[in-house]
């Protein structure tokens, strides 16, 4: 017969076996994301097309400000820009009651390249992962008008 002692050590020998056989299996685990482009243009506020405060005789009065588009690396976009709350005739125009200042919005600081909304007069770009400052110019060609405070409203609208 065996003792408690010689039972313990036994039954440790044998689990000490069964332990030195063990089996083991693998299988892989995917690890996924789909990344999906995007734009932002509203996340920073517009600068500004601020013309400041000029004589009604003043002409080719220049301006600028700018707009920030944060889009996924790699990510072609393009941005437009309406022709603002007060356009007519084919013109923009910033208004106070019923009178009215006519003025411009350009993509180049030479003020030749006017800023629309379709694709020949939008702004192509390429996305960085970070804010991108994109600058907007703006001319008011004569300010011949009656005095008083003028605005009008342009709705930047990123494509991607």
């Amino acid at each position: 017969m065996l003792s408690l002692r010689q039972l313990s050590i036994f039954t440790a020998c044998l689990l000490g076996a069964y332990g030195a056989h063990a089996a083991s299996d693998t299988a892989n685990l995917t690890v996924k994301v789909t990344i999906t482009a995007t734009c932002n243009i509203h996340s920073v506020s517009p600068t500004d097309v601020d013309f400041g405060s000029i004589q009604s005789t003043a002409i080719d009065t220049d301006a600028a400000g700018a707009l920030s588009v944060n889009c996924t690396p790699g990510t072609d976009y393009t941005i437009g820009l309406d022709g603002g709350e007060n356009f007519s005739g084919g013109e923009r125009r910033m208004a106070k009651g019923t009178d009215y200042v006519a003025y411009e919005l350009y993509r180049d600081a030479g003020r030749s390249q006017v800023w629309g909304n379709d694709l020949a007069g939008s702004l192509a770009g390429t996305g960085s992962g970070s804010a991108q400052t994109i600058p907007v110019y703006g001319r008011i060609a004569s300010a011949n008008s009656p005095a008083g405070d003028y605005t009008d409203v342009v709705i930047a609208t990123v494509t991607y």
